[in-house]
């Protein structure tokens, strides 16, 4: 795994043993799965974003903190200049950059999001809250529940992120896309 998985497993594991909860119990208060919960926290997988948002919910700490290691410190105003927001590189296929990661008390989590083509299925996640996603280059099938939408350069959606939901980058190339996470 990469470094980055292996901080923030290590800060998902202390933000657990300060609350003072077994795994298990921890992982069921977040609505994760005990099993994939311990897998997180050993820092020998991926930690999906939806993962990170429920954890970051129930500890009433912010996504980026958890992220990064830092914590937000602006709260009239956050600007974030092209291409300097917080990168996240995850898996191969995805990489995520946090457009709001210093403004404190975030109501939205913002990122600009790369899916890079695969020819694979893609796995689903859920989270809670509200999602909007606004495709800023290329196309994308977003699958959500039992339905498959393409969504092109300039289309947007907004939808229940409680759906199980996935993502393709379509014809060959990468697509880049504004996410944000509504709590």
């Amino acid at each position: 795994m990469t470094e980055q998985i292996i901080q923030i497993a290590a800060r998902l594991r202390g933000l657990r043993e300060d609350i003072g909860l077994s795994s298990e119990d921890f992982a069921k208060s977040c609505q994760l799965d005990p099993e994939k919960y311990t897998v997180y926290e050993q820092g020998k997988s991926d930690i999906p974003i939806s993962a990170l948002h429920s954890i970051a919910k129930y500890t009433n700490v912010e996504l980026s903190t958890l992220l990064s290691g830092d914590e937000p410190h602006v709260n009239a105003y956050a600007v974030t200049r092209k291409n300097q927001g917080l990168k996240l590189e995850r898996r191969k296929a995805y990489s995520y950059q946090a457009l709001g990661a210093t403004f404190q008390h975030r109501r939205a989590e913002p990122f600009i999001v790369t899916v890079e083509p695969k020819n694979e299925t893609p796995t689903l996640n859920t989270h809670s809250g509200q999602e909007f996603n606004l495709i800023l280059k290329g196309s994308l099938k977003l699958i959500i529940g039992n339905k498959e939408i393409t969504l092109n350069e300039g289309d947007s959606i907004y939808f229940d992120p409680q759906t199980p939901h996935g993502m393709l980058a379509l014809n060959n190339e990468s697509c880049i896309f504004l996410a944000t996470i509504i709590a």
